[in-house]
């Protein structure tokens, strides 16, 4: 645990000129302020830096704009894509005027998040292990005007220039769809550029794990990072997409975290592990199926109970229900299993180690602002532990195998973003409970949603309805 008084004398005895402050507005995107090192005293981390909040997504309006980032000492590192010496931290944002979080600031969601956790007594910590991947493009280009609307991205080792003439020949080597994961180079081109976004980010503070080629074709790849507490995860998922993107500028690339940028493969998911201890011990481990305790069962069911709602926030963009389809890996059944990868809920191998056992909910994407969706993650289990809801029996089968009358059984995710943002408008008691979420702010969340991507979508000519119905 760094102090301020620890991070004051580091900048005195590197020094250090520049600090950069960062924040996350509401829709998941890391905003940013750099001051010169006189604009930071100890008194900083407890007043915070002030600024002006009419113009972040979904925050204050001109009349009552101003706000105060707040950083926290933990998360300083050296920004390593900066050419003069600069020291990174992540903010959390109050009112400058009561020193109260801010009610909108998905950070202190966060926060509150944990304090509820506590205040039940099921546990005094929650961790999280997030699993982002994304894909690597050569070429990305896109608009949507009057007349027009179209996206264009491509890759060197998209299997759809298996044809192409290429500067000193076609070499080949193009991953099949759905045959990318874990092959060598000369077919993996992006291996070099991978390690250094590993190693990149374990100078940023993340622990790191592995990094692979994903299974689509097109240039998907994933990085893995150790779990963490929900706020400790959350930040670190937040410099993993910082360190991916510009290590990827560095090398000529472009990348993007969307869940379905390519059709006809599989997209890009973000599987979420996580558990719940107390007093050092972990609480998921028992006797039950899968080596569960009972509190983690109830837990899955509460998961699975407000999964038509919780996906408003886990996956947040109508791009997330293209992904969230049969056929492509995607966990679009509303059930649990230990082995079943398309089941929502899975509990992974943890051998006969209590303190590894832990449930993977495998809809979320990374286009989730992570402390949104873990804090509500967090609080439909602790619903489903609070009122004890059953998950039901396990689906242990090959859903392929189903019959049509079976698999009617099994209840699917929402079909879209605008029928998630309704299922939460009706049901979100359980993220209100506590005081985590705020009436407002869901109410905010559902008409920003509505406003600026829902409704957008749905008034435009889409590419493939010219395909469909011009010549009718």
């Amino acid at each position: 645990m760094a102090t301020p008084q620890e991070i004051l004398a580091k900048i005195n005895d590197e020094g250090i000129e520049l600090i950069d402050l960062k924040f996350i507005d509401t829709p998941g995107i890391w905003q940013h302020l750099t001051l010169h090192r006189s604009q930071i005293d100890e008194s900083s981390f407890t007043d915070g830096v002030p600024f002006d909040g009419s113009s972040i997504r979904g925050w204050k309006s001109i009349n009552e704009s101003d706000m105060s980032m707040v950083p926290d000492p933990d998360t300083a590192w050296i920004d390593p894509f900066m050419e003069h010496k600069t020291l990174s931290m992540i903010c959390s944002i109050q009112e400058p005027r009561t020193g109260q979080p801010y009610s909108r600031d998905p950070r202190s969601i966060a926060q509150k998040a944990i304090d509820y956790l506590q205040s039940t007594g099921l546990g005094d910590t929650a961790f999280f292990g997030p699993e982002a991947e994304f894909f690597i493009f050569d070429d990305v280009r896109y608009d949507q005007n009057q007349h027009e609307g179209y996206y264009h991205v491509d890759s060197a080792e998209g299997i759809w220039n298996s044809g192409r003439q290429e500067p000193g020949g076609n070499l080949g080597y193009k991953p099949r769809s759905k045959e990318g994961y874990f092959p060598v180079a000369p077919t993996d081109t992006s291996q070099d550029m991978r390690s250094e976004m590993l190693l990149t980010m374990a100078k940023c503070g993340v622990p790191i794990e592995k990094h692979h080629h994903e299974v689509a074709t097109g240039g998907q790849c994933e990085l893995g990072f150790r779990f963490g507490t929900l706020i400790q995860a959350a930040d670190w998922l937040m410099t993993y997409k910082y360190v991916i993107k510009n290590v990827g500028r560095k090398y000529g690339k472009s990348i993007t975290f969307m869940p379905k940028p390519v059709f006809g493969d599989n997209g890009s998911g973000m599987h979420c592990h996580q558990s719940i201890w107390n007093n050092g011990q972990p609480t998921f481990a028992g006797d039950g199926y899968a080596g569960l305790s009972q509190n983690a069962l109830w837990y899955i069911g509460g998961i699975l109970k407000h999964a038509p709602s919780l996906l408003a926030f886990t996956n947040p963009t109508t791009n997330s229900y293209k992904r969230l389809v049969p056929g492509f890996e995607a966990p679009v059944n509303l059930a649990y299993s230990q082995g079943n990868r398309s089941a929502s809920v899975r509990i992974p191998l943890s051998g006969n180690n209590p303190k590894a056992k832990r449930l993977e909910f495998r809809c979320p994407d990374a286009t989730s602002n992570p402390y949104l969706a873990f804090a509500a993650m967090l609080c439909a289990g602790i619903d489903g532990i609070k009122n004890q809801i059953d998950p039901g029996s396990p689906l242990d089968v090959d859903i392929y195998e189903l019959s049509p009358e079976e698999l009617a059984k099994v209840p699917s995710t929402p079909g879209s973003l605008a029928e998630a943002l309704k299922n939460l408008e009706t049901d979100h008691d359980y993220l209100t409970t506590g005081g985590v979420f705020t009436e407002d702010f869901i109410e905010s969340w559902i008409s920003y949603k509505l406003d600026r991507e829902v409704i957008p979508m749905s008034i435009r000519p889409h590419p493939y309805e010219f395909m469909l119905y011009y010549d009718c």
